[in-house]
């Protein structure tokens, strides 16, 4: 059958979802509790290729097994072989043609900002800290001007290869930012991403929160297709998917 996965996991000590040659990838540990847990290695359809340190509380994935482990053990059969930093939340039988990526209607991303002099050693790893003050309106006003359908070029890391074929528009239907306390969310949900494209939209948001943009200049900055003119490229550590929208399936 095909089963869909939802896992999370701390992207700190990951190369990124995808197998690498470089390092240690989520998607070959997963495979590897799978080895262990199933006696089989399955080729394995994520829905994302998240970066290397980039986290996930919501991660979608499928696979097709024939095995003997039922399916509402799988969660705990794998989980007994995964290392402490990835977990199982569910699975569940998905028709035969769905595929983790080309199935989701949209993706949803949090980039998380701290303002302030010193790091909270409880959230540090999955936080990006600036020590300047920041303008919430200001960073509500840039965020909300990416909103609709628009070329992102300007907001996409060199080296894409998607880039290189021209398909560079993207529809983000929500983009704000919510202040608790010293800490800035930044929450965006798109049809899809282009390389970087979130990481680079929340440095344009922070050029923003720190009056050097004025958030009226986003249209200009897309209308462009200029890289230069957009924000810097964030951490890795402070990006987190934390939802995939699949119509038709079952809320989980």
């Amino acid at each position: 059958m095909n089963i869909l996965l939802w896992l999370a996991y701390k992207g700190t000590r990951y190369v990124g979802f995808q197998v690498q040659p470089n390092g240690l990838s989520v998607c070959e540990a997963l495979q590897d509790a799978m080895q262990a847990a199933l006696g089989t290695r399955p080729d394995v359809k994520g829905c994302s290729r998240t970066d290397a340190g980039v986290h996930a509380r919501r991660f979608a994935l499928n696979f097709h097994y024939d095995g003997k482990v039922p399916l509402y053990r799988l969660p705990l059969a794998l989980n007994a072989h995964l290392p402490a930093d990835i977990r199982v939340w569910s699975a569940r039988a998905v028709p035969e043609d769905f595929h983790a990526r080309y199935a989701a209607h949209a993706k949803t991303y949090c980039y998380r900002i701290r303002s302030g002099g010193v790091d909270d050693p409880f959230d540090c790893e999955y936080t990006h800290r600036v020590g300047s003050a920041l303008d919430h309106d200001a960073m509500r006003r840039a965020a909300a001007a990416f909103v609709g359908a628009h070329d992102f070029l300007a907001l996409c890391a060199s080296g894409s290869s998607v880039a290189a074929r021209g398909d560079t528009v993207r529809t983000v239907t929500a983009c704000d930012v919510i202040r608790d306390g010293q800490v800035y969310t930044l929450t965006v949900t798109a049809d899809g991403y282009l390389y970087n494209m979130v990481r680079i939209l929340a440095g344009t948001v922070l050029l923003a929160g720190q009056g050097k943009l004025d958030p009226a200049e986003v249209p200009a900055i897309l209308q462009s297709r200029d890289r230069r003119r957009a924000g810097p490229t964030l951490p890795a550590k402070g990006l987190c998917l934390v939802g995939v929208d699949y119509p038709g399936l079952p809320a989980e």
